[in-house]
């Protein structure tokens, strides 16, 4: 049994959920989602509340009972409060912009690094901290994963890309040893 599956997930009042076939579409203050379900999970709406069960009891089906709970209790919370990650950038000479659409990065390349704004995601600059806002978790991470790819912190000076309160375990760099 899946313990996170069996959770009812609350459906608050600015919430509207519809359930057409095996395609759920949450609406929210924020916007809009839509999550498609596996034939083997059953998603129904009572007194309020989401309840998710599984129809068929194999192992592989309690493992997507418990997915799909969480991935529409994300989809929830992000039509109502949305989702934020912040980066750091840090290193001498290192920064972010925003051109219009895109995002540039100038990080110690010969060249500026562009990333182009996906649909439903917003990027904000603040001298060295970039964030990522947006209603869909999972894209939200995978946005941040794509920034902090581009230039990752590394150990002896930590210069790069990091997340907000990410902690790097720095190195000793050489020794030098003095003729004596």
């Amino acid at each position: 049994m899946s313990r996170i599956g069996k959770k009812p997930i609350e459906i608050p009042k600015e919430v509207e959920v519809k359930i057409s076939g095996n395609l759920v579409t949450i609406k929210g203050p924020k916007g809009e989602q839509c999550l498609k379900i596996r034939p083997e999970i059953k998603v129904e709406i009572k007194e309020g509340k989401i309840f998710v069960s599984p129809q068929i009891e194999t192992k592989k089906t309690r493992a997507f009972w418990g997915l799909t709970r969480s991935l529409l209790a994300n989809n929830v919370k992000g039509v109502i409060t949305g989702y934020e990650k912040k980066l750091v950038i840090e290193g001498l000479g290192f920064k972010a912009v925003l051109e219009g659409e895109e995002l540039v990065l100038r990080v110690g390349f010969t060249h500026p690094v562009k990333i182009k704004t996906p649909k439903g995601i917003k990027f904000s600059v603040d001298k060295n901290v970039i964030t990522v806002s947006g209603i869909n978790k999972e894209l939200v991470g995978q946005i941040t994963a794509k920034i902090r790819k581009v230039r990752p912190p590394e150990p002896y000076k930590g210069k790069g890309i990091k997340y907000l309160g990410e902690v790097i375990k720095r190195k000793p760099g050489k020794k030098v040893v003095t003729a004596g």
